[in-house]
C-alpha cells in the first residue's frame, strides 16, 4: 500500500459505503437502489424477511456478485470491479451462513490460512534451507493466531480437525479466521445459529472487543431478535430488495412500515440474546 492509499484510508469517512447499489437475476430484481454506510467502529445490523436480498448484497459487497449498477467504496477506495480477493487484502472479512471450514485442517491451521497471503518472503529457497527470515514471519504469525485462538475461546481445541467439531465451534473458528489478520470490514451472516447461550455472550463481547480495538465496521445479518437490538448501532430493513427504514434498534423498531411488514406487536425490546425469535420476526 502507497502513502497515498494510506492517507486515503485514513481521511475516509465511512469504512464501506454502497450507492445505488442494483443487482437483476434475469428479471428480477434482486438488489433495487440500496444506498447505506458503515462508520469505523458502528455495528450495523440488516434484517429483512427470507428473500430480501440479505445475503445477495454480502455478495455484492465482497465481490462475489458483480452489481449491474452503483458503486461499492471501501476505505474511500472504489472496489466495485476488484476481485474478492483483493476485498480480503484490503481489509473486507466475511463468516457465512453454511459454515466453511477446512475439515482436513487442525484450528490452529484454519486460522493460520488467512495469514498465508501474506507470505514467509524468501520462497521455496527459504524453506529448503530454513532461511531465518522465515522462521521469524513464522513465529509472528503463529503469535497472532495463538491470540485470535485464546480470544475465540479454541485454544483447548486448536489441535483438532475442524471436520470434527460441533457447529458453534466451528462458527468462532470462522470468525477467529476473520479477525487474525487486522479487519477493516467484517460482514457476518447468521453467526449466532447454533451458539447456546454462553457461547452468544461470548459472540456479542468479542465482536464489540473486535470494534472498539481495530476500530472496524462490523456487518450483521442475523434472525436473533435480541441479539441484534442489543448489540447494533444501526439497523437497516430490507425489503424486497429496497432499503425499508434506518435508524437505531429504537427508531427502527417503532417504525410503523416495519412493524406492519415483519414485527407485528413483538416488543424485541424484551428478547435477550439466546431467546428464540420468532422466524417471520426478522
Amino acid at each position: 500500500m502507497t502513502a497515498t492509499d494510506d492517507s486515503r484510508v485514513q481521511t475516509a469517512a465511512y469504512r464501506l459505503e454502497l450507492r445505488d447499489v442494483e443487482v437483476r437475476f434475469g428479471g428480477i430484481v434482486a438488489i433495487d437502489g440500496v444506498t447505506l454506510h458503515a462508520a469505523p467502529a458502528e455495528v450495523l445490523g440488516i434484517i429483512g424477511p427470507n428473500g430480501a436480498g440479505k445475503t445477495t448484497l454480502f455478495d455484492v459487497i465482497t465481490g462475489v456478485r458483480a452489481p449491474v449498477a452503483g458503486q461499492v467504496t471501501l476505505d474511500g477506495r472504489d472496489v466495485t470491479r476488484a476481485s474478492a480477493t483483493r476485498r480480503s487484502q484490503l481489509g473486507m472479512r466475511r463468516t457465512f451462513q453454511r459454515v466453511q471450514t477446512f475439515g482436513w485442517l487442525t484450528v490452529e491451521d484454519n486460522v493460520l490460512a488467512a495469514l498465508e497471503w501474506r507470505g514467509g518472503g524468501g520462497g521455496f529457497l527459504a524453506d529448503t534451507v530454513g532461511w531465518p527470515g522465515r522462521r521469524r514471519r513464522e513465529r509472528v504469525r503463529r503469535a497472532q493466531v495463538a491470540i485470535a485462538l485464546e480470544r475465540c475461546g479454541l485454544t483447548k481445541v486448536k489441535d483438532e480437525l475442524a471436520a470434527s467439531l460441533p457447529i458453534g465451534i466451528s462458527r468462532m473458528v470462522e470468525l477467529a479466521r476473520a479477525i487474525v489478520d487486522e479487519p477493516s470490514v467484517v460482514l457476518m451472516d447468521e453467526p449466532a445459529s447454533g451458539l447456546d447461550d454462553i457461547e452468544i455472550d461470548r459472540l456479542g463481547r468479542l465482536i464489540q472487543e473486535v470494534r472498539d480495538e481495530t476500530g472496524c465496521a462490523v456487518l450483521l445479518v442475523e434472525h436473533n431478535a435480541g441479539f441484534v437490538m442489543d448489540l447494533t448501532d444501526r439497523i437497516v430493513v430490507l425489503d424486497q430488495g429496497r432499503v425499508l427504514s434506518t435508524g437505531t434498534p429504537e427508531v427502527v423498531q417503532q417504525d410503523p412500515r416495519v412493524r406492519e411488514a415483519y414485527l407485528g406487536d413483538l416488543s424485541l425490546q424484551s428478547q435477550r440474546p439466546g431467546d428464540p425469535a420468532p422466524e417471520d420476526a426478522l
